[in-house]
Protein backbone atom coordinates (compact mmCIF):
# COMPACT_ATOMS: atom_id res chain seq x y z
CA UNK A 1 0.00 0.00 0.00
CA UNK A 2 1.46 3.50 -0.84
CA UNK A 3 1.89 5.96 1.37
CA UNK A 4 3.00 9.66 1.28
CA UNK A 5 3.27 13.05 3.80
CA UNK A 6 0.15 14.87 4.38
CA UNK A 7 0.35 18.20 5.92
CA UNK A 8 -3.08 19.15 6.52
CA UNK A 9 -6.48 17.36 6.13
CA UNK A 10 -9.44 20.40 5.64
CA UNK A 11 -13.04 19.42 6.25
CA UNK A 12 -15.57 21.72 5.00
CA UNK A 13 -13.74 23.89 2.70
CA UNK A 14 -15.54 25.83 0.52
CA UNK A 15 -12.98 27.51 -1.74
CA UNK A 16 -11.25 24.52 -3.07
CA UNK A 17 -13.54 23.89 -5.78
CA UNK A 18 -17.56 22.85 -6.43
CA UNK A 19 -19.64 22.30 -3.20
CA UNK A 20 -18.13 21.38 0.22
CA UNK A 21 -15.20 19.68 -0.14
CA UNK A 22 -12.67 17.96 1.85
CA UNK A 23 -8.93 19.25 0.91
CA UNK A 24 -5.97 16.69 1.35
CA UNK A 25 -2.65 19.20 1.69
CA UNK A 26 0.32 16.85 0.37
CA UNK A 27 3.68 17.50 1.02
CA UNK A 28 6.84 19.09 -1.56
CA UNK A 29 6.54 21.47 -4.09
CA UNK A 30 9.03 21.26 -7.34
CA UNK A 31 8.51 25.39 -7.16
CA UNK A 32 9.68 27.96 -5.14
CA UNK A 33 7.95 30.77 -5.68
CA UNK A 34 8.63 34.10 -3.97
CA UNK A 35 5.27 34.59 -2.23
CA UNK A 36 4.43 31.20 -0.99
CA UNK A 37 1.91 31.62 1.87
CA UNK A 38 2.52 27.92 2.88
CA UNK A 39 6.41 27.08 3.11
CA UNK A 40 5.78 24.14 5.28
CA UNK A 41 4.90 22.52 2.19
CA UNK A 42 7.64 22.95 -0.37
CA UNK A 43 9.77 20.75 1.57
CA UNK A 44 8.70 16.64 0.61
CA UNK A 45 9.47 15.21 4.31
CA UNK A 46 8.29 16.58 7.85
CA UNK A 47 9.51 19.61 9.12
CA UNK A 48 9.33 20.98 13.02
CA UNK A 49 7.52 24.51 13.02
CA UNK A 50 8.63 26.41 16.64
CA UNK A 51 5.59 29.07 17.42
CA UNK A 52 7.79 31.42 19.59
CA UNK A 53 5.05 32.95 21.33
CA UNK A 54 3.58 30.09 22.68
CA UNK A 55 6.92 29.05 24.12
CA UNK A 56 6.01 28.67 27.89
CA UNK A 57 8.97 28.05 28.98
CA UNK A 58 9.00 24.50 30.64
CA UNK A 59 12.10 23.17 28.98
CA UNK A 60 10.82 20.27 28.10
CA UNK A 61 12.08 20.33 24.95
CA UNK A 62 14.97 20.95 25.47
CA UNK A 63 15.27 17.47 27.96
CA UNK A 64 14.28 15.39 25.19
CA UNK A 65 16.39 16.63 21.78
CA UNK A 66 18.68 14.35 20.80
CA UNK A 67 21.21 16.67 19.02
CA UNK A 68 21.08 19.61 21.60
CA UNK A 69 19.25 21.57 19.00
CA UNK A 70 16.54 23.46 21.59
CA UNK A 71 18.77 26.37 23.54
CA UNK A 72 17.82 29.02 26.11
CA UNK A 73 16.44 32.34 25.01
CA UNK A 74 15.84 34.07 27.78
CA UNK A 75 12.68 32.85 29.77
CA UNK A 76 12.12 30.67 26.56
CA UNK A 77 13.72 27.88 24.76
CA UNK A 78 14.61 28.44 21.04
CA UNK A 79 15.97 26.26 18.65
CA UNK A 80 19.39 25.82 16.13
CA UNK A 81 17.71 25.56 13.09
CA UNK A 82 21.14 23.65 11.01
CA UNK A 83 21.31 21.16 13.96
CA UNK A 84 17.59 20.14 14.10
CA UNK A 85 16.62 16.61 12.82
CA UNK A 86 13.09 17.19 12.70
CA UNK A 87 12.65 14.14 14.48
CA UNK A 88 9.71 15.41 16.68
CA UNK A 89 10.42 14.54 20.45
CA UNK A 90 10.05 18.22 21.27
CA UNK A 91 6.86 18.41 19.65
CA UNK A 92 5.67 15.34 21.73
CA UNK A 93 6.26 16.42 25.03
CA UNK A 94 5.36 20.23 24.32
CA UNK A 95 2.55 21.44 26.30
CA UNK A 96 1.43 24.59 24.47
CA UNK A 97 2.07 23.06 21.02
CA UNK A 98 4.76 25.95 20.35
CA UNK A 99 6.53 22.76 18.41
CA UNK A 100 4.54 21.44 16.22
CA UNK A 101 5.72 18.73 13.38
CA UNK A 102 4.15 19.76 9.98
CA UNK A 103 3.60 16.23 7.95
CA UNK A 104 2.21 12.86 8.87
CA UNK A 105 3.03 9.92 7.00
CA UNK A 106 -0.04 8.17 5.66
CA UNK A 107 -1.51 5.51 3.80
CA UNK A 108 -3.77 5.16 1.61
CA UNK A 109 -6.74 3.86 3.23
CA UNK A 110 -6.23 6.33 6.13
CA UNK A 111 -7.02 9.45 4.27
CA UNK A 112 -9.86 7.96 2.44
CA UNK A 113 -10.94 6.93 6.10
CA UNK A 114 -10.52 10.82 6.61
CA UNK A 115 -12.45 11.62 3.22
CA UNK A 116 -15.33 9.10 3.45
CA UNK A 117 -16.62 11.43 7.18
CA UNK A 118 -17.55 13.87 5.28
CA UNK A 119 -19.40 11.87 2.14
CA UNK A 120 -22.95 12.82 3.14
CA UNK A 121 -21.78 16.77 2.54
CA UNK A 122 -20.53 15.73 -0.69
CA UNK A 123 -23.60 14.01 -2.06
CA UNK A 124 -26.26 17.09 -0.59
CA UNK A 125 -23.55 20.07 -2.00
CA UNK A 126 -21.71 18.69 -5.43
CA UNK A 127 -18.82 18.53 -3.22
CA UNK A 128 -15.67 16.10 -3.10
CA UNK A 129 -12.36 16.04 -2.56
CA UNK A 130 -9.60 18.51 -3.48
CA UNK A 131 -5.91 17.13 -3.19
CA UNK A 132 -3.41 20.61 -2.92
CA UNK A 133 0.02 21.19 -1.30
CA UNK A 134 2.44 22.19 -2.52
CA UNK A 135 2.28 20.69 -5.16
CA UNK A 136 0.20 17.35 -5.21
CA UNK A 137 1.14 15.78 -7.83
CA UNK A 138 4.95 15.86 -6.56
CA UNK A 139 3.80 12.94 -4.35
CA UNK A 140 4.57 10.52 -7.59
CA UNK A 141 2.65 6.94 -7.50
CA UNK A 142 0.82 8.19 -3.90
CA UNK A 143 -1.25 10.68 -5.46
CA UNK A 144 -2.00 8.67 -7.90
CA UNK A 145 -3.07 6.03 -5.83
CA UNK A 146 -5.12 8.82 -3.70
CA UNK A 147 -6.79 9.99 -6.96
CA UNK A 148 -8.18 6.19 -8.29
CA UNK A 149 -9.10 5.82 -4.83
CA UNK A 150 -11.29 8.68 -4.75
CA UNK A 151 -12.60 8.53 -7.82
CA UNK A 152 -13.56 4.55 -7.66
CA UNK A 153 -15.42 5.72 -4.28
CA UNK A 154 -17.29 7.83 -6.96
CA UNK A 155 -16.27 11.28 -5.07
CA UNK A 156 -15.61 14.15 -7.34
CA UNK A 157 -11.72 14.56 -7.69
CA UNK A 158 -10.77 18.29 -7.69
CA UNK A 159 -6.67 19.01 -8.28
CA UNK A 160 -4.86 22.16 -7.39
CA UNK A 161 -1.88 22.35 -9.33
CA UNK A 162 0.95 24.93 -10.35
CA UNK A 163 0.95 21.94 -13.47
CA UNK A 164 4.88 21.47 -12.43
CA UNK A 165 4.49 17.66 -13.58
CA UNK A 166 6.30 14.83 -15.48
CA UNK A 167 4.12 15.27 -18.75
CA UNK A 168 3.40 11.36 -18.69
CA UNK A 169 2.46 11.89 -14.84
CA UNK A 170 0.31 14.59 -15.41
CA UNK A 171 -1.74 12.45 -18.51
CA UNK A 172 -2.74 9.77 -16.17
CA UNK A 173 -4.58 12.33 -14.01
CA UNK A 174 -6.07 14.17 -16.81
CA UNK A 175 -7.52 10.71 -17.20
CA UNK A 176 -8.94 10.64 -13.58
CA UNK A 177 -9.58 14.09 -12.22
CA UNK A 178 -13.14 16.07 -13.06
CA UNK A 179 -12.13 19.29 -12.08
CA UNK A 180 -8.70 21.21 -12.21
CA UNK A 181 -7.91 24.31 -10.19
CA UNK A 182 -5.03 25.64 -12.09
CA UNK A 183 -2.52 28.32 -11.23
CA UNK A 184 -0.54 30.61 -13.91
CA UNK A 185 2.03 32.31 -12.23
CA UNK A 186 3.66 33.93 -15.23
CA UNK A 187 3.49 33.64 -19.03
CA UNK A 188 6.97 34.12 -20.16
CA UNK A 189 9.69 31.61 -19.04
CA UNK A 190 12.32 33.26 -18.01
CA UNK A 191 10.33 35.64 -15.78
CA UNK A 192 8.49 32.24 -14.52
CA UNK A 193 12.14 30.96 -13.25
CA UNK A 194 13.17 34.07 -12.04
CA UNK A 195 10.34 34.00 -9.92
CA UNK A 196 9.43 30.07 -8.44
CA UNK A 197 13.10 28.31 -9.70
CA UNK A 198 11.69 26.91 -13.03
CA UNK A 199 10.54 27.82 -16.33
CA UNK A 200 6.86 27.15 -17.00
CA UNK A 201 7.61 25.11 -20.36
CA UNK A 202 6.21 22.06 -19.17
CA UNK A 203 3.65 23.95 -17.16
CA UNK A 204 2.08 25.18 -20.50
CA UNK A 205 2.30 22.04 -22.29
CA UNK A 206 0.05 20.56 -18.90
CA UNK A 207 -2.50 23.57 -19.08
CA UNK A 208 -3.08 22.74 -22.51
CA UNK A 209 -3.67 19.24 -22.32
CA UNK A 210 -6.09 19.81 -19.22
CA UNK A 211 -7.69 22.98 -21.21
CA UNK A 212 -8.59 20.13 -23.79
CA UNK A 213 -9.73 17.61 -21.79
CA UNK A 214 -12.72 16.40 -20.78
CA UNK A 215 -12.06 17.93 -16.96
CA UNK A 216 -13.22 21.32 -16.05
CA UNK A 217 -10.53 23.56 -15.45
CA UNK A 218 -10.60 26.93 -13.29
CA UNK A 219 -7.95 29.12 -14.42
CA UNK A 220 -5.62 31.11 -11.02
CA UNK A 221 -3.72 33.59 -10.64
CA UNK A 222 -1.85 34.85 -7.86
CA UNK A 223 -1.24 38.13 -7.90
CA UNK A 224 2.08 39.73 -6.74
CA UNK A 225 2.64 44.01 -7.30
CA UNK A 226 5.82 44.60 -9.58
CA UNK A 227 6.30 40.51 -10.19
CA UNK A 228 3.33 39.21 -12.31
CA UNK A 229 0.69 41.94 -13.03
CA UNK A 230 2.34 43.73 -15.70
CA UNK A 231 0.69 44.62 -19.12
CA UNK A 232 2.94 42.36 -20.99
CA UNK A 233 2.09 39.34 -18.61
CA UNK A 234 -1.63 40.00 -18.92
CA UNK A 235 -1.87 40.26 -22.49
CA UNK A 236 0.36 37.02 -22.95
CA UNK A 237 -2.44 35.14 -20.19
CA UNK A 238 -5.09 36.72 -22.29
CA UNK A 239 -3.97 35.26 -25.33
CA UNK A 240 -3.23 32.09 -24.31
CA UNK A 241 -6.52 31.70 -23.32
CA UNK A 242 -8.65 33.14 -25.54
CA UNK A 243 -7.46 29.77 -28.08
CA UNK A 244 -9.44 27.70 -25.43
CA UNK A 245 -12.16 30.73 -25.57
CA UNK A 246 -11.56 30.79 -21.78
CA UNK A 247 -11.78 34.69 -19.90
CA UNK A 248 -12.67 34.09 -16.18
CA UNK A 249 -9.68 33.86 -14.15
CA UNK A 250 -9.34 33.84 -10.26
CA UNK A 251 -7.64 36.34 -8.88
CA UNK A 252 -5.83 35.54 -5.51
CA UNK A 253 -3.97 39.05 -4.63
CA UNK A 254 -0.83 38.59 -2.25
CA UNK A 255 -1.27 38.26 1.19
CA UNK A 256 0.98 38.25 4.70
CA UNK A 257 -0.65 35.80 6.44
CA UNK A 258 2.27 33.25 6.02
CA UNK A 259 4.49 35.16 7.96
CA UNK A 260 4.27 33.47 10.92
CA UNK A 261 5.27 29.83 9.29
CA UNK A 262 8.26 31.71 7.84
CA UNK A 263 9.77 32.14 11.15
CA UNK A 264 8.03 28.96 12.54
CA UNK A 265 10.73 26.78 9.86
CA UNK A 266 13.41 29.84 10.80
CA UNK A 267 13.08 31.04 7.49
CA UNK A 268 13.93 34.59 6.24
CA UNK A 269 9.97 36.40 5.42
CA UNK A 270 9.33 37.12 1.94
CA UNK A 271 9.32 40.35 1.18
CA UNK A 272 6.98 41.38 -1.01
CA UNK A 273 4.75 43.86 -0.95
CA UNK A 274 0.53 43.82 -0.69
CA UNK A 275 -2.16 45.98 -2.97
CA UNK A 276 -3.75 48.79 -1.69
CA UNK A 277 -7.57 48.69 -2.77
CA UNK A 278 -6.94 51.20 -5.73
CA UNK A 279 -4.00 49.66 -6.85
CA UNK A 280 -5.93 46.52 -6.68
CA UNK A 281 -9.16 48.06 -8.90
CA UNK A 282 -6.36 49.24 -11.03
CA UNK A 283 -4.69 46.00 -11.71
CA UNK A 284 -8.06 44.24 -11.84
CA UNK A 285 -9.16 47.16 -14.67
CA UNK A 286 -6.23 46.05 -16.60
CA UNK A 287 -7.31 42.50 -16.72
CA UNK A 288 -10.61 43.22 -17.87
CA UNK A 289 -9.22 45.74 -20.81
CA UNK A 290 -7.69 42.77 -22.58
CA UNK A 291 -10.99 40.77 -22.52
CA UNK A 292 -10.54 38.55 -19.68
CA UNK A 293 -13.14 38.26 -16.21
CA UNK A 294 -11.23 38.67 -13.09
CA UNK A 295 -12.53 37.33 -10.23
CA UNK A 296 -11.22 38.01 -6.50
CA UNK A 297 -10.75 34.55 -4.36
Amino acid sequence: MSQGFVYNIQRMSVQDGPGLRTTVFLKGCPLHCLWCSNPESQAPTPQLMFFEDLCVGCGRCQEVCPRGAVVPAGTKFSWDVNACVNCGACAEVCPSKARVISGSLMTVNEVMQAVRKDELFYLNSGGGVTFGGGEPTAAGEFFLDLVRATHQAGYHVCVDTCGACPEERFARIVELADFFLFDCKHMDPAKHKELTGLNNTVILKNLRLALSSKAEVQIRMPLMPGLNDSVENITALADFLREYDRYEVEIMPYHCFGRSKYLALGRPVPQVAQYSPEDLRTVLARFESYGLHPVLV
